[in-house]
């Protein structure tokens, strides 16, 4: 297709490093961008072999930045924590720290709520961070997680209970 390439022998970069050719490479109607990809060839690739390779890298945060500073993505929730811990009194913080902890160690993302408030305010200020799931503490340390989406609410372990693998984790999606 005429256009998808434009050789520009004025391209100098890595010349310490580079033995070869170069490339840069530019998103259509996004040149202001600079390149998003660029790489080049070296013959000494791997140390004490001499053997040669190309090699390239990719921004990915200038993509990402463009395309969810335009609107052509967004993110589903603009915090990673999967889970709210509630906490029912300033006393029993203590309580919601632990559960936090071992959620965080079996590798789920949480918070701690910031204040003692009633259950809805906490729920509130999960809904406005877009935190997924609460989990409410019992007596008996672990307590109910709640889907605040869906209004589901069961008992759940700290150290069994998982969240949707859709939940689990930030994602981009498209508008």
């Amino acid at each position: 297709m005429p256009g998808t390439a434009v050789a520009d022998l004025r391209i100098a970069r890595g010349l310490d490093y580079y033995t070869g050719s170069v490339y840069e490479t530019f998103l259509q109607g996004h040149e202001d961008l600079g390149s998003i990809c660029s790489g080049g060839r070296y013959d000494s690739l791997v140390a004490g072999g001499g053997f040669p390779g190309v090699g390239m890298s990719i921004g990915v945060s200038r993509l990402l930045s463009r395309m969810l500073g335009a609107g052509l993505a967004r993110a589903n929730r603009g915090v990673p924590s999967a889970v709210l811990v509630a906490v029912i009194d300033e006393d029993s913080r203590a309580q919601s720290a632990t559960i936090a902890d071992r959620l965080r160690a079996r590798g789920i993302a949480c918070e701690v709520s910031p204040t003692a408030a009633k259950f809805g305010k906490q729920i509130q200020f999960a809904d406005r961070r877009a935190i997924p799931f609460v989990w409410f503490p019992g007596a008996d340390g672990d307590g109910e997680v709640k889907d605040i989406r869906s209004g589901d609410q069961a008992p759940a372990d700290a150290d069994a209970w998982v969240p949707p693998a859709e939940d689990a984790r930030p994602g981009i999606v498209r508008p």
